[in-house]
């Protein structure tokens, strides 16, 4: 493998550079990213692996790659934002801003539901045409004819890619201006985050491909993957394998605004547009606002579609600690009792914790097992607490 390679990592953090090689000796690593900032200094920026495995090439401190779900915060944080001007009400029906939504059983859907992946629109039941994810008004109108999954706000279900477009368009409807528009202007120009939900084609970066997870003869699936692999019907196959043939490595796709799960960043990217949250600088948002985003406002025993105990924030993930019901690898992730933030597909994740002034990201380009993250990330994570004084509780969340 290419070496470690470190802008920055304070001494205080020599744990986190450990475990962030260890990743490459034991965890099957191949390329990969982790970045923290604390009170709003950068004191780690570690790169290091193989960024395109058919060729070889090193791993770059500028190289980003998907982040899949990780672009769920981004694009929550968009909404935070326009409610923090008073321009999107979440108690308000999404009728308001989106009349077209309103049938199907979907009428009574507020703008919290939404953010709270209550919406009752966890996948499409119909096939999304060749190409359909690149396609926002043909997504947005097959949301719209829809038939609500569930009663809006009775249950939640994790959306896995149609968040992106039930709260983008409503950025889109209340902002005038494409999410990828209006995070590339609210967000990423006013915080230097190199983060994107739509690649231009023209930007020159450069990508590393994900390479997907190969299963293991003695991996313990979890109920979510018995159901994507068994239950054609289910909201589990239908929410992972319904995408229209989508090639996340493709260029052209990576074009598209898929804010569910089409964003590309590195570690050093997503700390960047967390850190002004982590220190409440009201760069993005004001503190009550913060306060607000930090909040559990919603949380079951069993999410309709991970089907699994899970805690969301209003967009964000919030700590999840299931260890204990040995439910299969990567179904939990342990954070600080504020920190929100969002995981993606195979293990990246990037999140803020306001108590501990903390901004922190790891991202990578091969996927790992589990549904949120596993021992690469959370040994990452683990060693950032414990280097800042803090400890686990027995509810699963870093406390001083």
């Amino acid at each position: 493998m290419a070496g470690t390679v470190s802008r920055a990592c304070d001494p205080k953090f020599a744990s986190v550079r450990e475990e962030f090689e260890k990743n490459f000796a034991e965890r099957g690593e191949v390329g990969a990213s982790v970045c923290l900032s604390v009170n709003g200094e950068t004191l780690v920026d570690l790169w290091g692996g193989v960024a395109n495995a058919a060729t070889g090439e090193a791993w770059r401190e500028d190289t980003i790659s998907i982040v899949f779900s990780c672009s769920k915060a981004a694009t929550a944080l968009c909404a935070h934002i326009l409610i923090d001007r008073g321009e999107l009400n979440p108690e308000a029906l999404v009728s308001e801003y989106w009349p077209e939504f309103a049938k199907n059983g979907k009428e009574t859907t507020t703008v919290r539901m939404m953010l709270n992946h209550e919406s009752a629109l966890p996948t499409l039941r119909d096939p999304v045409r060749p190409g359909g994810f690149t396609d926002w008004d043909y997504m947005i109108k097959r949301l719209e004819d829809e038939e609500a999954f569930w009663e809006p706000g009775t249950r939640n279900g994790y959306h896995m890619i149609n968040f992106g477009w039930t709260v983008g368009e409503l950025v889109r409807r209340v902002s005038g201006k494409s999410l990828g528009t209006f995070f590339r202007e609210e967000v990423a120009d006013k915080t230097g985050a190199r983060f994107w939900l739509g690649l231009p084609e023209s930007e020159d970066v450069h990508i590393a491909p994900i390479l997907p997870y190969a299963p293991k003869p003695d991996d313990q699936p979890t109920e979510f993957t018995i159901k994507l692999m068994t239950d054609p019907d289910s909201i589990q196959h239908k929410s992972f394998m319904n995408n229209g043939g989508w090639d996340f490595n493709d260029r052209k796709a990576q074009a598209a605004e898929i804010g569910g799960g089409g964003g590309l960043s590195n570690a050093r990217g997503q700390v960047a547009m967390y850190t002004p949250l982590a220190i409440n600088d009201g760069t993005l948002v004001s503190s009550d606002r913060l306060q607000a985003m930090s909040m559990v406002t919603t949380a079951t025993q069993r999410d309709a579609t991970l089907l699994i105990p899970t805690r969301f924030g209003p967009g964000f993930m919030k700590s999840m600690d299931n260890r204990a019901l040995n439910l299969g690898p990567g179904t939990s992730v342990i954070m600080g009792d504020r920190a929100f933030g969002h995981v993606g597909a195979g293990g990246s994740i990037g999140f803020a914790d306001p108590e501990a002034g903390l901004a922190f990201s790891y991202t990578m380009n091969q996927m790992g097992n589990g549904i949120l993250v596993n021992d690469r990330a959370q040994s990452l994570i683990d060693a950032a607490y414990q280097s800042l004084g803090y400890r686990t509780n027995a509810p699963g969340v870093w406390v001083k």
